[in-house]
């Protein structure tokens, strides 16, 4: 079993920039690829960003590539989000997700985590 915690979110204008974390249970985090997803309301969960479990590789959804950054420290247990030039429209919550099975926006995700509101105003 892992346990993922997201923190990070809140409120932020247009043009900010915002950092999303989870942090994971467990003792072999190394092992499990790494995702961040985010839904929006009234929409479906769409995939935003991947990583293996190396952190070498990532992967990103056209939406966001440029702006954000998805990192990991494996010695903390943890997967970041860097969001910059944060748009109205990247409004949702998003979620952190782990997986052994694969990795990327074509994974089958493990686990989730709680998720974090992010609010982009206008």
């Amino acid at each position: 079993q892992v346990q993922l915690v997201e923190s990070g979110g809140g409120l932020v204008q247009a043009g900010d920039s915002l950092r999303l974390s989870c942090a994971a249970s467990g003792r072999t985090f190394s092992r499990y690829a790494a995702g961040w997803f985010r839904q929006a309301a009234g929409k479906e969960r769409e995939f935003v960003a991947g990583v293996t479990g190396s952190g070498v590789i990532t992967q990103y959804s056209d939406s966001v590539k440029g702006r954000f950054t998805i990192s990991r420290d494996n010695a903390r247990n943890t997967v970041y989000l860097q969001m910059s030039s944060l748009k109205p429209e990247d409004t949702a919550v998003y979620y952190c997700a782990v997986t052994t099975r694969g990795w990327g926006a074509r994974a089958d995700y493990d686990y989730w985590g709680q998720g974090a509101q992010v609010t982009v105003s206008s």
